[in-house]
């Protein structure tokens, strides 16, 4: 697992903190909710999570339980920002995500920028979106694209 977590380049990996020693909890509900696949996890003696390295979507997220005893105190709730998920299928990923236990936030919808897209709230607190082109575009570009026939 260690050596896979290097084959990363470039591009931003966000870096959260679980409150309440649940990142055990949030690694498992990431693989169940977005098919997230574990690629390192550095235990504690106490139990907590120093370190997990997951991939999602193609892309990567760490994350850690919180050490208030290091940081200063406890950490904040989650604020100010989304995790995006830009997939094939909006539906699918969308109904996993709710099957795995997630709250909407903002129903999944066509939008006018041309994306099916929702957010919903994990039970860590986090807000994640999920989008993907309207599908009708997607038709309607298909069928525009091909040769007239006569």
């Amino acid at each position: 697992m260690e050596q896979r977590e290097h084959e990363r380049t470039g591009g931003i990996t966000p870096h959260i903190t679980i409150r309440d020693r649940r990142a055990a909890d949030a690694v498992d509900w990431y693989k169940k909710a977005f098919g997230a696949e574990e690629l390192m996890r550095h235990p504690t003696d106490d139990g907590r999570l120093m370190h997990a390295s997951l991939k999602i979507n193609n892309g990567y997220l760490m994350l850690n339980d919180d050490f208030p005893e290091h940081m200063g105190g406890p950490s904040q709730p989650p604020a100010s920002f989304v995790l995006h998920l830009n997939v094939p299928d909006a539906d699918a990923a969308w109904q996993r995500a709710l099957d795995a236990g997630a709250e909407v936030r903002f129903p999944l919808a066509d939008q006018f920028w041309g994306d099916r897209y929702g957010q919903v709230t994990d039970p860590f607190g986090f807000i994640w979106s999920i989008g993907a082109p309207v599908k009708q575009e997607q038709e309607q570009q298909q069928t525009s694209s091909q040769p007239a026939t006569a």
